[in-house]
């Protein structure tokens, strides 16, 4: 017996996987080149960045040691509100992010949790 034969299942399930990761990033960058959309669709896929990074940095703001805390406490919190002035400012997410960091860096050198 071959070294395939006796791991087709894993085989299959790794082509699964790889299928199932690139077909939904493939697909519509093939079919949806970003000329052919109606301007209320290409409007709206617009905000789909902004979405997703609000995604993944809200829970890490608003939840602080384990829980929830919109508080003054929150260090990550009163670090993000200068960081979206930054943001804002200078609409650049490695100006931000460098900002953000070099603010938590600061408050917990001179003591603030």
């Amino acid at each position: 017996m071959s070294w395939f034969e006796g791991h087709a299942a894993l085989l299959i399930c790794i082509l699964g996987c790889v299928l199932a990761t690139v077909l939904p990033k493939v697909i519509p960058v093939m079919f949806l080149k970003g000329d052919c959309l109606p301007v209320l669709l290409r409007r709206w896929l617009s905000f789909v960045p902004v979405a997703v990074m609000a995604a993944l940095v809200g829970p890490d703001v608003f939840f602080y040691e384990g829980r929830f805390n919109a508080g003054p406490s929150n260090l990550f919190l009163m670090v993000a509100l200068p960081s979206l002035l930054v943001a804002w400012w200078g609409k650049n997410y490695f100006l931000t992010i460098a900002f953000g960091i070099g603010l938590v860096i600061a408050a917990r050198w001179f003591g603030w949790q």
